[in-house]
């Protein structure tokens, strides 16, 4: 792999996993583009350490909301930090179950199908244009609604439709603030994140390769440092309720990759 491809992907990978235009579409499109396979033993481990990069990067944005939640996590002090890491464990049952036992056969699915991840990058667009024409409010988080967040994320396994886009655009129809809507989509994501690449640990076979560690050097800060501005980014577009221009952008995308794998 050179080395401009591991910093294109790490770019890629880090800025579209917290903007909402699906990171696992994009890399589709991207693969393809460069004609590049993730398949391979080299290509498993650059994508753990893209996925390793990308929660870092919402660990070091959120670092002192993560500080008390663990703090308070730890002493089991019945506050808020408390229950918001409560309602994190809630989110990850649907997610954990669908990545672990559904993951492979949706990727052999969508693997290089571009008509498929035209489509669901469409509907993801619909989802944006949606939420931004809700009006914000201030309900709290709940067993509940933190559940039907995780599915939006278990559904967000399908490459195009965007992780942090159906998870906000979830807990927004919900009435859940946005600057909260915002903060739990990415801090949910982090220990879904850690378990998907112990899962690759242990049941893929990965292979490091030191001939090409320049590769994941540039890969990995890639990933972390655009990964840290597009949490800063998103987090000022759901406030200000500007999400329909990620609705245009995901809708263009979209049909540009349906018509590339028709003609």
């Amino acid at each position: 792999m050179e080395i401009i491809k591991s910093f294109i992907l790490g770019i890629v990978q880090g800025l579209t996993e917290f903007l909402p235009v699906s990171s696992s579409g994009h890399i589709e499109i991207f693969k393809e583009i460069l004609g590049l396979s993730f398949e391979s033993q080299n290509g498993l481990f650059f994508t753990l350490i893209l996925h390793l990069a990308t929660a870092i990067s919402a660990l070091i944005y959120f670092w002192d909301d993560v500080k008390n939640i663990l703090k308070s996590t730890i002493k089991f002090k019945d506050d808020e930090n408390f229950h918001f890491a409560l309602m994190i464990i809630v989110s990850m049952i649907p997610a954990g179950l669908v990545g672990f036992f559904l993951e492979e056969k949706i990727n052999q699915l969508f693997n290089g199908n571009l008509l498929l991840v035209g489509s669901m990058l469409i509907i993801t667009s619909l989802l944006l244009l949606i939420s931004d024409k809700i009006k914000s409010k201030n309900r709290k988080l709940s067993a509940k609604n933190s559940f039907l967040i995780g599915l939006a994320q278990a559904l967000a396994i399908l490459p195009g439709i965007s992780r942090s886009g159906s998870t906000i655009a979830t807990s927004i129809f919900m009435g859940i603030n946005r600057d909260l809507a915002a903060k739990f989509s990415f801090l949910m994501v982090i220990p879904i994140i850690v378990g998907s690449s112990l899962k690759m640990i242990l049941f893929d076979d990965i292979v490091y390769d030191g001939s090409i560690l320049i590769n994941y050097i540039i890969g990995f800060f890639a990933a972390l440092i655009s990964g840290y501005y597009a949490c800063k980014w998103m987090i000022f577009f759901v406030r200000k309720s500007k999400l329909k221009y990620f609705a245009l952008y995901c809708f263009v995308i979209g049909i540009s990759s349906i018509l590339y794998s028709i003609f």
